[in-house]
């Protein structure tokens, strides 16, 4: 071979390792937004058995906060608000799978979960409380709580489960797949008390003025509750951050707060 010959035959090898890198090239993802606007819905993952958070009704709705902040993204967006309902600890997964869109379930914003999710927020801050029938229970600080025996229950998968392992490693710790059967054992003496997050401790009381529930609103520990969003989407978590900070500049979230906490306004 001649050397124009061996030129030629090496530009053409280089020519076409060049276009096959080009082709094998990934494309990027498709994001959030772009598949939401596609399909007309944005899809919400949320659990439904954290009232007044997030509630599924005997009917198949789904009520609370949450599901009211969620709407309000949707609407922004221009499409509909599509509910899914799955247990607290398949959210996570729901959402790195692209099975939903968002999850708002009064969802705690935990370094554990964060390593799967991007978080935005907070736009609650909440924290742990006893809902109990026994005034000494009701009233233990931090320190008295881990000397307490007797039956704690909790919501599987949430981070009250985790909490209660924490803070009461003297008292028998057992789960429960919905409040309703959490309070329900509360009730019926089956357990000594149900720890769980402030809006919750407050609407059971609220809700079951009959059972003489007690629960000292004094949060025993410090809880983010912030939108769940793909942790690969910047533009989607931009989106949500910007949403978010004009919800709570032009008092939306506080007009939420009135409606299911009974928070006062400002």
């Amino acid at each position: 071979m001649n050397m124009t010959k061996a030129i030629s035959a090496s530009l053409l090898t280089l020519t076409l390792l060049i276009s096959g890198c080009g082709n094998a090239a990934p494309s990027a993802p498709e994001s959030t937004i772009s598949k939401v606007q596609k399909r007309g819905e944005l899809i919400l993952g949320t659990s439904g058995n954290m009232t007044p958070m997030t509630r599924a009704l005997s009917t198949g709705a789904v009520v609370g906060l949450d599901i009211d902040l969620a709407t309000v993204m949707a609407t922004a967006m221009n499409v509909k608000l599509t509910i899914k309902t799955m247990p607290l600890d398949k959210l996570a997964d729901a959402l790195s799978s692209g099975e939903v869109d968002i999850v708002l379930s009064n969802y705690t914003m935990t370094p554990e979960r964060n390593l799967k999710v991007a978080f935005v927020g907070p736009y609650l801050t909440s924290g742990k409380c006893l809902i109990t029938k026994l005034p000494d229970l009701a009233n233990a600080d931090k320190e008295a709580l881990a000397e307490k025996s007797g039956k704690i229950v909790v919501l599987a998968g949430s981070t009250s489960e985790q909490m209660a392992k924490v803070l009461m490693q003297k008292a028998a710790i057992t789960t429960a797949e919905t409040q309703n059967v959490a309070v329900q054992m509360v009730r019926s003496d089956k357990a000594d008390a149900m720890l769980t997050d402030f809006p919750i401790c407050r609407a059971v009381v609220e809700n079951n003025p009959d059972d003489k529930f007690i629960s000292i609103f004094s949060p025993i520990t410090y809880e983010p509750i912030g939108i769940a969003v793909n942790a690969n989407d910047a533009h989607f978590i931009n989106w949500t951050e910007n949403f978010l900070d004009r919800m709570e500049k032009t008092g939306f979230l506080g007009l939420l707060g009135q409606k299911w906490l009974a928070i006062p306004a400002q």
